[in-house]
């Protein structure tokens, strides 16, 4: 059974990015996924890096990272280095993700769990099995004003910062715009839209 770790982080329980949590969910579910949910903010996830967990290479790094004393942290790390397929839902808040989940990526992407570092400047050797990568974000920012004036900073935080911390997995990412003030129906077809993409980037288990 192929195992999808699925992460949202948005402190409303009523927001959008929580609809498209339990749809992509459902959808897995029902394709015969085994998905581990987490909600971020209700699991109050605690985004602070230790010292000891800010260095990036060597033995020393990895057995300190090894006897973590949060078993929240030690949950992720574990299930992290089981997960075939990563799901994230999140807003884009000032270009990046909230910063609870970026948080999430300093103390659970790390040496000894998704990839192992020879030296600081040198190329991760993936650990974690991650073959897909999805990302699902809501914005109020429209496509011009985007592309016009912010290039659109999550497709690089995502595909090409964090993507080859877990093993350069394929990436498939979409962004529904502009959110704020858009109708039931255009929500219900947004629905729609990310459980299908789910579902061909995922796929049926046989």
């Amino acid at each position: 059974m192929s195992r999808v770790m699925l992460l949202l982080a948005h402190p409303r329980s009523t927001s959008f990015c929580h609809a498209l949590a339990e749809r992509v969910a459902e959808q897995l579910i029902e394709l015969g996924h085994e998905v581990r949910s987490h909600d971020l903010y209700a699991e109050r996830f605690d985004p602070i890096l230790a010292t000891y967990e800010s260095h990036t290479t060597g033995d020393e790094t990895e057995s300190a990272l090894a006897r973590e004393e949060d078993p929240l942290i030690s949950l992720h790390r574990a299930e992290l280095r089981q997960a075939d397929g990563l799901a994230v839902v999140h807003p884009n808040w000032w270009g990046m993700p909230p910063a609870i989940l970026t948080g999430w990526v300093d103390r659970v992407v790390v040496p000894g769990v998704a990839y192992r570092l020879a030296d600081a400047t040198g190329h991760p050797e993936p650990l974690a099995p991650v073959q897909q990568l999805f990302v699902v974000n809501t914005s109020d920012t429209t496509d011009e004003r985007e592309e016009t004036l912010y290039k659109d900073p999550l497709a690089s935080i995502w595909g090409r910062c964090i993507a080859p911390y877990l093993g350069s997995p394929a990436v498939t990412r979409r962004v529904l715009r502009p959110v704020a003030g858009s109708s039931d129906e255009q929500r219900a077809a947004w629905l729609d839209e990310v459980g299908v993409l789910a579902a061909e980037t995922f796929g049926a288990v046989s």
